[in-house]
């Protein structure tokens, strides 16, 4: 079984850099994107087995992506981990209730991404 594959979707350079070294490390086959568009067509290039999705994004958000997923046939079980800076109840509910499988508020801890992910995938890769 090859490696498992993780999209980011995160339009923030800063905030990507880091979290595509974080997933890689953990020796994931990471790819980002850094708009709602560019997710969409990364998805139907090359399913992914877990998006990590920014909710505020440039053209979609990740709330309309996270819908769009749920409802496309080759999508909807791809896993989700949604995360925002706006860390009401209020957004992580609507995430979950859209189908997303996990949500995290940032700032949070690289080992609550991590222990996410592991989890959300479905093994423990050792690094």
């Amino acid at each position: 079984m090859g490696e498992k594959s993780v999209l980011l979707v995160e339009d923030e350079d800063g905030i990507a850099l880091a979290l595509e070294f974080l997933i890689a490390r953990q020796g994931y086959d990471t790819r980002r994107v850094s708009d709602g568009n560019a997710a969409l067509r990364a998805m139907e290039e090359d399913r992914p087995d877990l998006v990590v999705l920014d909710v505020m994004l440039p053209e979609r958000s990740g709330y309309e992506i996270c819908q769009i997923m749920r409802q496309d046939e080759d999508l909807r079980d791809v896993k989700v981990l949604m995360m925002t800076a706006r860390g009401g109840e209020v957004e992580r509910r609507k995430g979950l209730a859209l189908g997303a499988d996990a949500f995290l508020t940032k700032p949070f801890a690289t080992a609550d991404l991590t222990a996410q992910i592991r989890a959300l995938l479905g093994g423990d890769m050792d690094a």
